[in-house]
């Protein structure tokens, strides 16, 4: 089955299954620890773009040398996970971030999907 791209401005709390092509804006490492047996564990908040706005990636061990700044990746089959009620795409064990060509768009920063605060409101019944 050929994938299917959508932009970051598709992208809502709860979905998953995710692909899309992005410029990483900026990374910062958040956690860098090492494990007793010798492995790490190296997690960074990298904010990425396309030409319909920006959201945070929550990149995990290999994927930050991937998620360079400046470069143009290419996610698939990522989740939106919530964090403190802000949203962040997330790629697990079933998805890749790969590098891409590099980007013809023009990243647009000015509308940032994971500065929205979204609040889990209990459905009400029809009665």
């Amino acid at each position: 089955r050929k994938p299917v791209f959508v932009k970051v401005e598709t992208l809502r709390p709860g979905t998953f299954g995710h692909n899309l092509v992005v410029k990483v804006l900026s990374s910062k490492v958040v956690v860098n620890r090492a494990r007793p047996d010798g492995s790490g564990v190296r997690i960074a908040e990298c904010q990425v773009a396309d030409d319909t706005g920006t959201v945070t990636l929550t990149a995990r061990n290999a994927q930050v040398e991937v998620a360079k700044v400046g470069s143009t990746i290419c996610v698939r089959n990522a989740k939106i996970d919530m964090f403190k009620g802000l949203m962040r795409l997330a790629v697990d064990k079933w998805g890749l971030v790969e590098e891409a060509e590099p980007a013809t768009f023009e990243p647009k920063v000015d509308f940032d999907l994971s500065a929205v605060e979204y609040e889990l409101v209990p459905a009400l019944d029809d009665e």
